[in-house]
C-alpha cells in the first residue's frame, strides 16, 4: 500500500478503535462482561470490513479509475448490508450482548466513515499526474509537418 493509502487507513482506524474501546467501557458498566465483549467483536468487525473496502477501493482507483465511483458506491452498499447481516446473525447469540454488539458496530462505522472522510480532506492526494520533466519528453525529429 502506499504512503497515502496507510496514513487514510490508519487515520481512520485509530478513531474508530477509539470509539470502541469507549463503547466497550460503557457496555461492561451497563451490560457487564458479555456487553464489553459484544463491543470488541463489532469494533473488530468495522475495523476489518471498513479496512478491506478501503484496500479494495484504492486498487480500483489505481487499475480502473473510470469504475471508481460506481465501485466506491457499491462498495459502501455491500459493507452496510454485511453488517446488516452480523447484526441480524447475532441477535439471539449468547457468546456477547447482541444490543451493545449493535450500536457498537453502528457507532464504529459511523466514525469510520466521518475519519475516513476527514483524512481523505486533509490528504493532499494529486488527481492529475503531473508531466515528467526526466526522459519521457519526445524526441524531435527535425521534420515539420
Amino acid at each position: 500500500m502506499p504512503s497515502n493509502d496507510v496514513r487514510i487507513l490508519l487515520q481512520a482506524a485509530v478513531p474508530t478503535a477509539a470509539v470502541g474501546a469507549i463503547a466497550a467501557a460503557v457496555s461492561a458498566v451497563v451490560a457487564g462482561l458479555e456487553g464489553a465483549v459484544g463491543a470488541v467483536v463489532a469494533t473488530l468487525v468495522v475495523i476489518l470490513f471498513m479496512g478491506i473496502g478501503l484496500y479494495v477501493l484504492q486498487r480500483t482507483a489505481k487499475t480502473l479509475p473510470h469504475l471508481f465511483q460506481a465501485m466506491g458506491l457499491m462498495l459502501y452498499a455491500a459493507q452496510i448490508l454485511l453488517l446488516f447481516i452480523f447484526v441480524a446473525a447475532f441477535k439471539n447469540t449468547t457468546l456477547f450482548n447482541p444490543r451493545a454488539f449493535a450500536l457498537t458496530l453502528l457507532a464504529g462505522t459511523l466514525a469510520w466513515i466521518a475519519a475516513q472522510a476527514r483524512a481523505h480532506m486533509k490528504s493532499k492526494i494529486l488527481y492529475v499526474e503531473p508531466e515528467s520533466t526526466m526522459g519521457d519528453k519526445p524526441e524531435k525529429t527535425g521534420h515539420s509537418s
